[in-house]
């Protein structure tokens, strides 16, 4: 599990790429470079990191199940996602 502050300060960060997003596009439109150098740096989306939901691990994240890749195969084993069963051939 992660630690607790990493998990709020990318919280924050979300919540900062979407307060200045209208802003960004509007300075990147214009190409006003200076404009968008005196905007924070956390609302760069690109700050942002993707975070397991349930472990809040950001390595071996599947985008599509927004899960690591222990946590998944947790699941998947267990059967809580639909559709996911394991290969045998």
């Amino acid at each position: 599990m992660a630690k607790k502050a990493w998990l709020e300060r990318n919280k924050r960060k979300v919540e900062t790429v979407k307060k200045y997003a209208v802003k960004r596009a509007e300075l990147k439109a214009k190409r006003d470079y200076a404009g968008l150098a005196k905007l924070p740096r956390n609302a760069g989306p690109s700050r942002v990191v993707n975070r397991c939901s349930m472990s809040g691990r950001r390595h071996g994240y599947l985008r599509k199940f927004n899960a690591s890749r222990m946590t998944f195969r947790e699941a998947a084993l267990n059967g809580l996602i639909p559709g996911v069963v394991k290969a045998s051939w």
